[in-house]
């Protein structure tokens, strides 16, 4: 066998660019072979200059339901955790620990059900509306579920979804209308499950509170108590080998039921300001925009635009025009009777200062003279 020796660089640029995969000496044989008869073992038809079909699929909100639940949306929860946040996380597949952080948030969500999920429900099991929730950690400084679980309920508050409508001849087109023509709508929450994190420890059975990332390291144990403001239990998990005591754990659960009002106003302070800052944001305009219908037939979804109203929008603006410049005319004529220079118009920045006096002068002239005349022909018709 040949042995082919190759510097560092080319090595470490292979190992970059190259899969892992190492076909067989018959396989790279049978490779090489078509190539040279201008063939892809993929497609035949392709040629070696020739690209693949390059197919974009993007996101669609909404989806088929579960058969189990026809009449309720989807909430999904997908969690990441940056190098950056911490030296222990790595690229790639999520780990054991963002699979936990990620199920602990879903059982406090769906396990109490604070979202009404049938809300989220268009036609009964052929289209209902996928909520999808990405956690992104950024610096682990220890306690993530219940960082998570804070940003994941912020998320929910603020979050709008588009406003849709049913029709067509079957009843089964939806349309999906744009910010611009309806505004969005807000999820219907029920309650906010709070997780309170518990850290506990083998020396002198010590316990804290909202653990640090250095008190992780030495705890012995952890449970997570998901209350409401309410006082309701919404989910609990002790993780550790560290017994707790009965009278510990409802002491946690106390402790957990006061932190979760002050979390809560603390949530729903936040959003409020966010909302109202949002809403000062929000520019009146017309919309070119159009809607999008969703049609379903024999379980195959389509989606195609709705008509346009460019023109009944060109329509409106040439009305509204006509109005204004009758208002600038009628304003102008009550000014010159109460014998008031009128308002200077954009037009007029642009014109020599003699022009713009003669001018006005003589609008202020037609105009009183105009009035003169209806006040002579008022006066014929009054009865003697």
């Amino acid at each position: 066998p040949s042995i082919t020796l190759i510097s560092a660089p080319e090595a470490s640029m292979d190992s970059r660019l190259a899969n892992t995969w190492r076909p067989t000496v018959n396989e790279k044989k049978f490779i090489e072979t078509a190539l040279a008869s201008n063939l892809r073992i993929d497609d035949y038809n392709r040629k070696p200059i020739e690209y693949r079909q390059l197919t974009i699929n993007f996101g669609r909100q909404l989806v088929q339901p579960y058969r189990e639940r026809p009449n309720e949306g989807t909430m999904s929860i997908f969690t990441e955790f940056s190098p950056m946040a911490d030296p222990s996380f790595e690229l790639g597949s999520p780990g054991e620990a963002a699979i936990e952080l990620g199920r602990m948030i879903d059982r406090g969500l769906r396990g109490s059900r604070a979202v009404d999920m049938e809300s989220l429900c268009v036609l009964a099991g052929k289209l209902v509306w996928a909520i999808r929730i990405d956690l992104h950690i950024l610096d682990n400084g220890g306690n993530l579920i219940d960082a998570a679980n804070v940003a994941a309920l912020a998320a929910l508050l603020t979050f709008r979804r588009p406003e849709c409508s049913l029709g067509g001849e079957n009843g089964q087109e939806v349309v999906v209308h744009p910010p611009e023509v309806k505004d969005p709508l807000p999820l219907i929450v029920h309650h906010l499950p709070i997780a309170v994190t518990f850290g506990f420890f083998s020396t002198e059975n010590t316990m804290v509170l909202d653990p640090t990332h250095s008190e992780e390291a030495v705890m012995a144990g952890r449970m997570t108590v998901t209350v409401n403001a309410s006082g309701g239990i919404c989910a609990i998990q002790k993780a550790g080998g560290v017994g707790v005591p009965q009278r510990e754990i409802m002491r946690c659960l106390r402790l957990a039921s006061q932190r979760a009002g002050l979390i809560t106003k603390t949530i729903k302070d936040a959003v409020e300001v966010f909302n109202k800052e949002r809403a000062s944001r929000k520019i009146k305009r017309h919309s070119t925009s159009v809607a999008a219908t969703v049609s379903v037939e024999d379980g195959i979804t389509s989606l195609r635009e709705g008509p346009h109203r460019q023109e009944k929008s060109n329509s409106n603006a040439e009305q509204t025009s006509e109005d204004s410049d009758s208002d600038v005319v009628t304003m102008q004529e009550k000014l010159s009777s109460e014998d008031v220079k009128p308002p200077t118009l954009l037009t007029d920045l642009a014109e020599p200062e003699e022009q713009q006096t003669s001018r006005v002068k003589k609008t202020t002239k037609d105009a009183v003279k105009s009035k003169k005349a209806r006040t002579r022909g008022e006066r014929r018709r009054a009865p003697t």
